[in-house]
Order: structure tokens, then sequence, then C-alpha cells
């Protein structure tokens, strides 16, 4: 699955000179890292060697480089990389950086990882492409994700302009985006639980071309948030279709990650086979009790899909618990037509005992058709000052502490906070993340929240946690395993022009760490602690991470695809 051209076989000397094709330097400065350990991102064995990077691009790979101006060549700063690996920048399959990006550009809970690249759009809900009223809308409803800063400058209303507004604000990482379906059908019909009309269709149709002609790389879908939920599998086999045309991948957030997971992920498959779009399963689990020791089974849907020439990928992330906002737990039908709808319904009392049935008693489809348990639900954030105290709680222990129900608590917070709480769901095992981490379709994703004030530390310790924890430790994978799924096939996926590996005339996005200390810091009670044993990391050959502390620099672009399907550079 890594991209062809440049390799450097297993066991095979590496050749001394190789140089940049003529025309392909980008901004960057120049380096070079003495006796580093090569991952290169291809599962190929490592191994010690000199890398040379210059104007943003690798320059050479080779024993004994040159780095002096005598010889033609710029000044390069000298790494000693003795007894570290060099590995192309991570990738993060599955990043919930929307807003934090241009809040926080230099972005210190990502770089510190080695993540030099993004993508965002995730699970069928972001901020392009959008018209007043739906931002509005969306603003309210993303508020557990992302938070909705007072004073910001929503000056973009299109994909085009959402990734303009990346590159002008000037950020520490590369970006590519996935066209959200519930954005799209927000856009068409409004929160409506209904099939599309024709017309309504069509205008989602060419939303999404519009979309990915402006430089997104595929379609997201929340297949368990509203208004995705609403949508039939013949509506997204027809939007897969238009993907399809242009290149693209379906980056699906299925129905069920619970009592209906494998059916759900049977549907997602079966889009791909109708509609000849390629297919990337985010965040692939098997949760609750109901899937416990089931991966097989999911795996063994992947194997029958890739054996029948399905284009088919997942990631998935190196912990047990998940996260997401506490409205998410609501049936469907209390959060047709917005926010302000749903609220309206938590305080009618008919409504409320109809929530309760399906919470304690049917298995509420936001909870996946499982009936929630509310020892397993923890705070991670809120909105209003007045819950702070809440937060590190689970709403089983705030309902004994009040002797209240579970239930009765859930809805008093989604009141009091306005729908904006975060959570973390602790509901995984252990077996089925390290089967599927095993899988050869596998990548990594985060899928971290970056708000709140603890936050799933996923969102600052997934990579290190891939390499340390699950490779070093453990031997789930091999480090040169470890990597690639992390580098060269999440790239070749995201059809990313010469990134993703180690190799002369790729992008210098780079990382580089010490194999023997790299861990993740971050905890579920102190979450924002930076990882450990990630020494340098380059984005376009300009450091963002110098031994261990982020330099405050901003080379990283969006990546858009060109209307011909491929990368620009």
């Amino acid at each position: 699955m890594a991209g062809g051209g440049g390799a450097v076989s297993r066991g095979a000397a590496v050749p001394r000179g190789l140089a940049v094709p003529r025309g392909a330097a980008v901004s960057g400065g120049a380096a070079v890292f003495r006796g580093a350990t090569v991952v290169d991102g291809t599962g190929a064995d490592r191994y010690r060697s000199d890398v040379r990077i210059a104007d943003g691009m690798i320059a050479e790979i080779g024993d004994g480089l040159i780095s002096g101006t005598g010889h033609g060549l710029p000044a390069a700063r000298e790494v000693d990389a003795d007894g570290l690996v060099l590995a192309p920048g991570f990738i993060d399959m599955h990043a919930h950086s929307d807003l934090a990006l241009l809040l926080e550009p230099e972005h210190p809970a990502k770089v510190t990882q080695g993540v030099t690249c993004e993508v965002l759009g995730q699970d069928g809900l972001s901020y392009a492409p959008v018209d007043d009223t739906t931002l509005s809308a969306l603003r309210r409803q993303l508020a557990g994700w992302n938070g909705d800063p007072a004073d910001f400058d929503w000056d973009w209303r299109d994909v085009g302009g959402y990734l303009d507004r990346l590159d002008r604000t000037g950020v520490a990482v590369n970006t590519c985006y996935l066209v959200p379906h519930g954005s799209l059908r927000m856009l068409a019909m409004d929160w409506a639980d209904r099939p599309p009309t024709p017309a309504e269709l069509d205008r989602m149709r060419q939303v999404l071309a519009r979309s990915l002609l402006d430089g997104a790389v595929g379609m997201s879908s929340g297949l368990s948030y509203t208004p995705g939920m609403y949508a039939d599998t013949a509506e997204l086999v027809e939007l897969c279709t238009v993907v399809a045309a242009y290149g693209g991948f379906h980056a699906p957030h299925q129905r069920s990650y619970g009592a209906g997971a494998l059916e759900g992920y049977a549907e997602m498959v079966e889009i791909a086979r109708r509609s000849g779009c390629a297919l990337h399963l985010t965040h692939a689990t098997m949760n609750f009790g109901v899937n416990r020791g089931r991966a097989g089974e999911l795996l063994d849907l992947v194997d029958e899909a890739l054996a029948d020439g399905v284009d088919l990928t997942l990631d998935s992330y190196p912990y047990l618990p998940g996260s997401t906002t506490l409205a998410a737990l609501l049936p469907s039908w209390a959060t047709e037509g917005g926010p302000a709808a749903t609220l309206a319904r938590l305080a009618d009392p008919a409504a409320c005992e109809r929530i309760q049935y399906a919470v304690e008693e049917s298995g509420s489809d936001g909870c996946h058709g499982v009936v929630t348990d509310w020892a397993t639900i923890q705070l991670s954030g809120v909105r209003s000052p007045a819950l702070a105290d809440a937060v590190g709680r689970t709403v089983a222990e705030l309902a004994a502490e009040q002797g209240r129900g579970g239930t009765e608590v859930f809805l008093d917070l989604l009141r009091q906070d306005e729908l904006a709480t975060t959570i973390l769901q602790h509901v995984g095992h252990e077996e089925n993340v390290r089967a599927i981490m095993r899988h050869p379709a596998h990548t990594v994703g985060s899928d971290g929240l970056l708000v709140g004030a603890r936050p799933h530390p996923r969102a600052w310790g997934t990579f290190p946690r891939c390499l340390g924890h699950y490779s070093r430790e453990l031997g789930v994978l091999t480090l040169e395993e470890a990597v690639a799924r992390m580098t060269g096939r999440p790239a070749a996926r995201l059809g990313l022009h010469r990134r993703g590996r180690i190799a002369p005339g790729y992008h210098a996005d780079l990382v580089l760490f010490d194999p023997q200390r790299v861990r993740d810091a971050a905890t579920f009670e102190q979450p924002r602690l930076p990882a450990e044993g990630i020494e340098h990391v380059y984005v376009n050959g300009t450091a963002v991470v110098r031994q261990g502390r982020t330099t405050g620099a901003r080379p990283g672009r969006a990546l858009r695809r060109t209307d011909r399907g491929a990368r620009a550079a």
C-alpha cells in the first residue's frame, strides 16, 4: 500500500548521493542527520545512514554526506542522530483540529508526537461547506468537540475558503480535508429525518463535487450523529459515486459500534461495492460488552471485501475508552431539528420519559443500540463553569452522590450545559484493539478532542503510544510496521504526492525519536502532557520541534487534490 519509486529494499546497500529531481524544491531549511537509523515508511528493514534535506525536500541519503557551502550546497544544520530513528512524519488519519489549528496554530498537541499531517472534516460534521444558517447550528452542535470561541472571524463558507484560511493563518502541520456529509445534508434539507428529494440530492452532489474540486480528499459521514444518521444506503451510494469520480474515498463513522457493529460495517462495504468508491473505516473498533472478543469477525469482513477488490483501509487509536459528546447518547428522534429543538424536548416531561426508556430499556441508537451503563460515562469537559466540579466523575458517581437516577442526572447535565458536555466512554476491549492493530490494512488515527478540562489523552499520546507501548513493550507490531502504518500507508490512502517516505525527492516531513525512550506521557488525569523521546520534527523541511521543544514555526500547508485527482505538491 506504500507508494512506489525510490524505495530501499530489505538488506540493500543505500546508494550514495541520490539527488532531488530538478524543479522539486520548495521552501525550507537545510540539515544533515548524521548516523540516523532510517525507518523509511515502507515497512522495509531499518538501516543506518546520513540524510540531507534542503529546500524542504530530502536531498540525499548516504554515508559521509557533505553539508558545507564550499561544495555549492547551502549551509546545513548538523544533527547528531546516532542511536535515534529517523522516520517520515506521522499522519493522523482522524483528527478533530478543525478550529484548534486556527486558534493555536503552533499545535503542540500534535507536533510533540511527531505528527506532520492531519486529516480534518471528520465524522460527517465540520465547518465547510456551510451557509450562515448551518454555520450557526454547527457551531452550537460542535461546541463540545471544538469549542465555540467568542469574537472569532468565520470568514469562509466553502471548502476552498477554509483551506485558504489555514494557509493564510500559517499552521504547524500539513492538513487534508474531508467533505462532511452531515454538513452537506444541512445545506440541502436542514435537519429533516427523511430521504432527500431529487432536487435536494442534486444539490448535495453539486456542492460535494465543488468541494472536491476545491481540494478535499474525500467525504466523511457521521451515521450515529444527526443529521447524517437520517441518510439511507441509497443516498450514500449516490454521493460516494461522486467521490469516486474525483478519486477520493469515503471515511464513515458508521451507524453502530455496539449492538449493530458488524451490520454497520457490512453496509459501508456494500456502499463501496455499489459506488466504486474507496473506503476507509475510521476508528474501526468493536466496543461494548456485546463485542468482546469479536474483532476477528470484523477482520473477516475486511478480508472478504479486499479479496473481492474493494479498496479498503481502516484506522484505530491505541486506547480502550472512546470519546464523544454527552448529547450523542440521545436517541436520534430527540435530536431532529438541531440543538434548539433538542433543548426544547429536554424541557418536555413526556419527551424526557421517552428518552429515559430508550437509554435504560431499549438501547438508544445514539448509544449504538446498547443500554447505557452510567458507570462507563465519565465527564471530560463542560462549557458551564458551574459544572466544573463534575469533570472527571462518572454519571453513576454523580447520581449516587445526589441520590438520583443516572438518566435524571444525564438530562440535567444536557440542559445546564446546553449540550456542550464531552465524555469518555469506557467500553473498549484490549484483545480487540490488538487484533485490529495487527491487520495489514490498519493505519493510525487519534480521534482526539482538544477542548475540555480533561480530554482523552489520545489527543496528545496516540503516536508515541503505538511506538512505545504497543511496539517496543508488547511487540504487537515491529518498529518498521508501526512506522509504516503511521506514514507510508496513510500517505498512499490520501494520495499524497511524494510524502510518507524517506527517499530522495520526497518532502522533508520527518521525525527523529529515541526508540528506547519514546512513550506517551499523557494520562486520563493529566491528558495534556507531551510525549517523551520525540527529539526533532520537521514539516516541509522546517523544524517545528527541536531537541524536544516546539519552535513556534508554522510551515504546514493545506494539501489539496487537483481536478485531475492528483495531489498538489
